[in-house]
């Protein structure tokens, strides 16, 4: 089924524009939409979510980049935001994913990749794929090792798929859910809750996903996802920002994976799991790795 339109409002930044394809897949065609910013013959950026959330959790950044000069560009992963829900939950998944994203991806030529948690995952597949045009990688808060605990406490939020009267108590579910984004404004909770909503048939407010998203998590006992074959296999620049306390980025994981010539990681202070990208100080850290 296609996704409910996004009308909760918007967090009173300047709109990017919006850009859409219907890519034909094995399963039925599917809508990505996305977001983009800058001058069109900028150097590409392509930045991707995490599990629940949308592109326009980038706007802070893709602003700053923008102004770097950078085209920016942020989609909606199906079942999110403006994108098609897929027809069965089992696709939720990297592969149906990169399905979705190559012919995007195919008119860019060489370009860059942030990528927050789940967004991270498909980066280091995507980077991993022979002929790949990946150049220089950020992965937020997402490594070569996720923890089955992890896993469960993400579980346990990802299908409850609640609704509310409105978008203040629905922020405010947010400011629980996702305490680990890190200390943010009242306007900054407001553009992620605003951003992320939409309106049910019966005029109250839920957040913009697929609740089928959470099917593969579902299907089986959480256990722990070990990456490090293709992790060691990654050999472009690699900027790791780590969440102070994050339990899916464990510590000696990112102590591991920046053992890798070209890694550069960083940890986040007041931050768990995964740093909003939204201070001054996270965003200039990605803009000067971009610009090196």
């Amino acid at each position: 089924m296609p996704p409910p339109s996004r009308s909760c409002g918007t967090a009173g930044l300047s709109e990017p524009r919006l850009g859409a394809l219907r890519v034909p897949l094995p399963f039925g065609p599917v809508d990505l939409r996305w977001a983009e910013w800058g001058p069109a013959d900028g150097a590409p950026v392509v930045c991707v979510h995490g599990l629940t959330r949308t592109g326009r959790d980038f706007d802070t950044l893709a602003r700053e980049l923008a102004g770097d000069g950078r085209r920016v560009i942020c989609p909606d992963m199906p079942g999110r935001g403006l994108s098609s829900w897929l027809p069965d939950g089992s696709l939720y998944a990297v592969p149906s994913y990169l399905a979705a994203l190559a012919p995007l991806l195919a008119g860019l030529g060489r370009f860059d990749w942030v990528g927050t948690s789940m967004g991270g995952l498909i980066g280091m597949a995507l980077a991993s794929l022979p002929g790949n045009r990946v150049g220089r990688l950020v992965l937020n808060d997402v490594g070569a090792e996720i923890p089955a605990a992890a896993l469960a406490g993400i579980a346990a939020y990802v299908g409850f798929g609640p609704d509310f009267a409105g978008i203040d108590a629905l922020e405010a579910h947010l400011r629980v859910i996702h305490a680990g984004f890190g200390p943010l404004s009242p306007a900054e909770w407001r553009h992620l809750a605003e951003t992320s909503a939409r309106m049910t048939p019966g005029g109250r407010v839920t957040l913009h996903y697929d609740p089928a998203i959470a099917k593969p998590m579902q299907a089986a006992a959480p256990t722990d996802i070990v990456l490090w074959p293709m992790w060691d296999a990654l050999d472009r620049p690699v900027l790791l920002l780590r969440g102070e306390t994050s339990p899916l980025l464990t510590a000696a994981t990112a102590a591991r994976m920046a053992l890798k010539p070209g890694v550069t990681l960083a940890t986040i202070a007041g931050c768990g799991h995964a740093p909003a990208l939204m201070d001054p100080a996270q965003t200039g850290m990605i803009r000067g790795f971009l610009r090196d």
